[in-house]
């Protein structure tokens, strides 16, 4: 028997080329969902992963700046224990010298004139006092500008003080500024 197709095949195709048509596109579709679910994927963990590692940063650069601030507090700390040792170093060193200096004040002090104040600042001594006369003064400082341990005999003041029980009429009262020197200084500056 003959066959003979009476269906028309111009519709045949077309059906089927769609069919395959909406085949294709849903595949396509689903490749392409699942590429972008991956790369979704992909970048949650990449966003997750870095996320970590700035926590951890985070974590580290806080432990470094609580290092540093208890670093430069221990700095600080030791730069106080020296300038304490150093003070301390210095006093130790200058301990004969002050008693040279109280010294070398009784041996320089003339008869007549007595000492009401002395005071201290770094190397300049300020010395007040009454003296009988101004001769007496003049005396005072020719024996501090002769000495070892003084320089500069310098007068600031000088008054005349007639009413003073101790000297009678012609006593003054004098402020006087002299530097302290040790005398290998001296030495060591020829």
């Amino acid at each position: 028997m003959a066959r003979i197709n009476l269906l028309p095949w111009r519709e045949w195709e077309r059906e089927r080329r769609q069919q395959e048509f909406l085949v294709n596109l849903v595949l396509v579709l689903a490749v392409a969902g699942s590429a972008v679910f991956a790369w979704g994927w992909t970048l949650d963990n990449s966003i997750t992963h870095q996320g970590a590692r700035n926590n951890k940063l985070n974590t580290a650069i806080v432990d470094l700046d609580r290092q540093i601030a208890e670093i430069r507090n221990l700095e600080k700390a030791r730069e106080d224990l020296r300038s304490r040792m150093q003070v301390i170093q210095d006093l130790q060193g200058n301990r004969p010298a002050i008693v040279h200096v109280f010294d070398e004040l009784v041996r320089t002090l003339s008869s007549g004139i007595h000492y009401t104040e002395v005071s201290m600042k770094s190397s300049q001594l300020t010395v007040n006092g009454f003296a009988e006369s101004n001769n007496r003064i003049s005396s005072l400082m020719r024996n501090l500008d002769g000495s070892g341990w003084f320089a500069d005999p310098n007068l600031k003041n000088v008054k005349e003080d007639p009413g003073n029980p101790n000297y009678g009429a012609q006593a003054s009262s004098f402020d006087l500024i002299f530097e302290q020197t040790a005398p290998n200084q001296d030495e060591e500056a020829e």
